[in-house]
């Protein structure tokens, strides 16, 4: 099985550095199923992310089309919906640059909007979830987090795409009582995959220097300058200086 995996991700086009540039986030899905061989092979990759201690304490929940599946897609797409709801007004995305469709903010609304009104539809719902050996403390999230990224980066290069969200956290009583999960169990993430409606493309981010320093904090490492032709984010705070 692991030769197998192995062959199959070689024939794929996308090199690890391009799909760790170019992995983003993907809310749009077409109705195409993900094949088993794929999802078989995506999760191999997920698997061999690296946990504390080497304990491997992530364990996914894979949800399709079973009818336990649709019930915990329904349950989940309803706390998306009223998590957007709660941000879209919080952060008021309707308001200021909000009312032009044509900025960022307006379209990053329009996705949103989208995401969470067919999030019931989506082929693949995955819970990343966390087996806890120890009482909760701030860094169980290394164990599973790796693993998360690994099946996102998997997935891109199967021509796959995912997203990445806390959805599941306005319902996790009932998501755990409909999928008898355990609550030694924390549910970590919630995973969209998909086949992409849209494509895949150049993740944009802050400037380098503004994310990486040496030798004392905020000392920009001479050494850390963006290839040339990067693009960079206008989303989150407002950087440090202009972009």
């Amino acid at each position: 099985m692991k030769q197998l995996a192995e062959t199959d991700v070689q024939s794929t086009s996308t090199s690890l550095i391009d799909g760790m540039l170019s992995t983003r986030t993907i809310r749009r899905y077409t109705d195409d199923p993900v094949p088993d061989h794929v999802l078989r092979d995506i999760f191999f990759a997920a698997t061999r992310a690296p946990s504390g201690s080497n304990r491997q304490p992530f364990r996914f929940l894979v949800l399709r089309s079973g009818p336990l599946a649709v019930q915990a897609k329904q349950l989940i797409a309803e706390g998306a919906q009223a998590a957007w709801d709660a941000k879209r007004a919080r952060d008021g995305y309707d308001a200021g640059s909000g009312s032009d469709h044509g900025t960022a903010k307006a379209r990053f609304a329009v996705t949103m909007q989208h995401y969470v009104d067919h999030f019931a539809s989506t082929p693949i719902l995955v819970l990343a979830c966390l087996n806890r050996y120890r009482a909760p403390e701030y860094t169980e999230g290394a164990s599973v987090y790796p693993a998360c990224q690994n099946l996102l980066l998997a997935a891109r290069a199967y021509g796959y795409g995912g997203a990445m969200t806390m959805f599941h956290n306005n319902v996790d009583p009932e998501l755990r009582a409909l999928l008898a999960i355990p609550q030694s169990t924390a549910l970590c993430a919630t995973i969209t995959i998909g086949r992409p409606a849209g494509r895949h493309g150049a993740v944009r981010r802050l400037p380098l220097q503004e994310l990486v320093f040496e030798e004392t904090w905020e000392q920009p490492a001479p050494w850390a300058s963006d290839p040339p032709g990067t693009t960079f984010t206008s989303a989150g705070p407002p950087p440090s200086r202009p972009i």
